[in-house]
């Protein structure tokens, strides 16, 4: 039989017991974006009047953002097509680049296509909204995510113009305390066409993540042929994906490189947007940055 002095040590001990399972340090919080990096691929370069590529993700990796760069081409190529893979029910793993010279160019370019992978993203999947089809010079549609998602890229499609429309306006929603769950694709005529022509909007979106925010950096306005601006993500954010915006060029601009910084085995944390006038423009005009960004 126990004696009342040892009762009381063996209810000290459980107790004990217990403030040691209170007290033990918590596990650190996962990355929203596990296994984040940037992969590209690049066309060949020769002065053909369209050039094209793709960027695969790594095996067991999946695409949540895409990004661009022109080559050697100056203001006369544009982007047609930044198309992510994966459709409504599958998850994207590549991304599409196809561009076109706006005018003759005897030059040789190339297009570089940049594709922003992780590891399986919940509930990632691809969404797309197709605008109106005729002949106005300016068209817009808006891609956005299924009930419960959030953005993590962006992609677009420009439609029947073959060379003859620029992407003006590329933009998540969302905001410095807002995760997106949109992105607004506008797209204006950079020469007058008799053609009919719509816009594809593509979101690339998941289910909640953790810390997802909207940054973005606008650069001078100014009447300068070439202006370049850099969003980068908050400290201990990665970047997901991306979109730019030009601001008061109305088709007379183009953006060139839409690059996201990072590589095959390092996180992108920045994005950069440089556009050049297509054509003399005398008006000031400036370039918005957006960064989607995500807990590191």
């Amino acid at each position: 039989m126990h004696t009342r002095k040892q009762a009381r040590a063996v209810v000290l001990v459980l107790g004990l017991v217990a403030v040691a399972v209170v007290v033990a340090p918590a596990s650190p919080a996962s990355a929203a974006v596990p296994g984040l990096v940037r992969v590209a691929a690049t066309s060949v370069s020769d002065s053909a009047d369209f050039h094209s590529a793709t960027a695969t993700c790594p095996a067991g990796k999946v695409l949540t953002g895409t990004g661009y760069e022109l080559n050697g081409v100056t203001g006369e190529g544009v982007v047609d097509d930044l198309r992510p893979n994966g459709g409504p029910a599958t998850a994207p793993t590549a991304v599409t680049v196809g561009a076109y010279e706006t005018e003759a160019f005897a030059g040789n370019w190339s297009v570089t296509a940049y594709a922003i992978c992780a590891n399986p993203v919940p509930g990632l999947v691809r969404v797309s909204t197709v605008g109106a089809s005729n002949s106005t010079d300016y068209h817009s549609t808006t891609a956005t995510c299924p009930a419960g998602k959030v953005l993590t890229g962006t992609g677009y499609e420009l439609n029947g113009v073959t060379g003859e429309g620029v992407v003006d306006d590329f933009r998540p929603n969302g905001g410095v305390a807002a995760a997106p769950t949109a992105v607004t694709v506008g797209a204006y005529e950079s020469d007058a066409t008799t053609l009919n022509w719509s816009v594809t909007a593509y979101a690339i979106c998941a289910n909640p993540l953790l810390g997802l925010v909207r940054a973005s950096t606008v650069g001078a306005s100014n009447s300068l042929d070439f202006r370049s601006v850099t969003a980068t993500c908050p400290v201990g954010k990665v970047l997901t994906g991306a979109g730019y915006e030009l601001n008061g060029v109305t088709g007379e601009g183009i953006v060139d490189d839409f690059r996201p910084n990072g590589g095959p085995a390092t996180a992108p944390t920045s994005v950069a947007s440089g556009a050049y006038e297509e054509d003399a423009f005398a008006g000031n005009w400036s370039d918005t940055a957006y960064a989607i960004c995500a807990t590191a």
